[in-house]
């Protein structure tokens, strides 16, 4: 058996990446949605929609024993939708991400950072308040994040700018910890250090791989490695020696 992993474009990446080095013999396969990224700006039924397209496209080619929706868009909105139709392990990235925000919190104040479609849904909000129902939850949308990222300008000036600007609201909230509710963020968890370095930063990657290793499913396989994106992808041939090791992608249609 083997894990799918899929994204609306490369971002998941980090969490493949994650996965990847902690379980070098498990045979990983990845799916970026390249060709209708992002969700964050989509419908929640439009995000289910291509949600089950993506994780049926990894049931129906592979041997998956275990779904990662590494994207909060789909995780947000989709998640109950897939583990229904394909009777196999599913993991988001938001409810692990909660459950890790809450166990570092000191002050019970959480600020959470995503997409626009992530903050709207308020899925960390809910998750949070249901683990731990007096925490306190700050939101902000960040939407140039993702394009920093995807342009490696991590370490510019502009990154270190709108690093300030999105969240200085925040740490002027008292927050002592903060979600990094988008797959991309983890690339500018420097940069957030350097101007916020009190922040309990919760990266939904290390997060997803703890489930992974609750579930005790086989791991000692072939180390295989595939990446599938449904569309050429710029932002890949920019990310994939830092977070695919260099992997070549191939196309697919959903």
């Amino acid at each position: 058996m083997s894990i799918g992993i899929f994204d609306s474009g490369v971002g998941g990446l980090t969490v493949y990446k994650t996965i990847s080095e902690y379980f070098p013999k498990l045979d990983m396969y990845y799916l970026g949605d390249t060709a209708r990224v992002p969700y964050g700006n989509k419908s929640p039924e439009t995000v289910i929609s291509y949600s089950l397209e993506c994780a049926g496209f990894l049931v129906k080619n592979f041997r998956i024993d275990t779904i990662v929706i590494a994207c909060n868009t789909a995780s947000s909105y989709a998640i109950d939708a897939i583990k229904k139709q394909f009777g196999v392990n599913v993991i988001g990235v938001v409810e692990p991400g909660a459950k890790s925000a809450v166990a570092v919190t000191h002050n019970n104040r959480i600020g959470v950072i995503g997409t626009r479609a992530t903050v709207r849904s308020e899925s960390y909000v809910k998750a949070l308040k249901a683990l731990k129902p007096d925490v306190q939850v700050y939101q902000t949308a960040c939407p140039l994040f993702v394009p920093i990222v995807e342009e490696m300008l991590i370490e510019t000036d502009v990154a270190k700018q709108v690093v300030q600007m999105y969240l200085s609201e925040l740490a002027g909230s008292g927050i002592d910890t903060l979600i990094l509710g988008c797959t991309h963020y983890p690339l500018l968890k420097g940069r957030i250090l350097e101007k916020f370095p009190h922040f309990n930063i919760v990266d939904s990657s290390q997060a997803v791989l703890e489930c992974i290793k609750e579930l005790k499913i086989p791991t000692e396989q072939s180390g295989i490695r595939e990446i599938y994106l449904t569309d050429e992808s710029p932002a890949f041939e920019t990310l994939k020696n830092v977070l695919a090791g260099g992997l070549q992608s191939k196309k697919v249609a959903l």
